[in-house]
């Protein structure tokens, strides 16, 4: 396979990215890898890119952690989940997610369930509460948590 860029390129691009946006260092595995860099030249730029700070898997990971909970309402299992993904270190993971506010973590939850709670069509209190689970599982949240919020919210009902 021919390369699309050099290595000199490919690193200066993976630097151009990693000004714009934070970047994981599989991102920028994957996109040199897509550039046509040997997996020998990719570790070699990445570990220059670290070197130089314009990648920092720890301040990615603090981030999106961060980001995708505030502005996408996700919860602590489908952020590991995504970070995972990405091949992040699963203990810069559980930092980023330990990192956490609790309070404002719970309070989202219970948020996201009263609003649901009030557009849910259900023959009974128990086809609304297996709805309202469901919902917030596959946002991500705990199951025990999940379970206490949707108590609390039905109760007030």
């Amino acid at each position: 396979m021919n390369p699309i860029l050099n290595y000199k390129e490919a690193i200066s691009k993976a630097a151009a990215l990693c000004s714009k946006s934070e970047k994981c260092s599989g991102d920028i595995r994957k996109k040199m890898h897509d550039w046509g860099i040997s997996p020998e030249e990719t570790e070699k730029a990445i570990t220059w890119l670290q070197n130089e700070k314009f990648l920092d898997d720890a301040r990615f990971a603090g981030f999106f952690a961060r980001d995708k909970f505030r502005f996408n309402g996700w919860g602590k299992i489908k952020i590991r989940y995504a970070l995972r993904q990405k091949g992040v270190d699963t203990s810069i993971i559980e930092e980023s997610v330990a990192a956490l506010d609790e309070k404002e973590y719970r309070r989202l939850l219970t948020e996201l369930i009263q609003a649901k709670a009030g557009k849910i069509k259900a023959e009974s209190t128990y086809e609304k509460k297996a709805k309202l689970v469901r919902y917030a599982q596959g946002r991500g949240f705990e199951p025990e948590l999940i379970f206490n919020a949707v108590d609390d919210v039905l109760a007030e009902e």
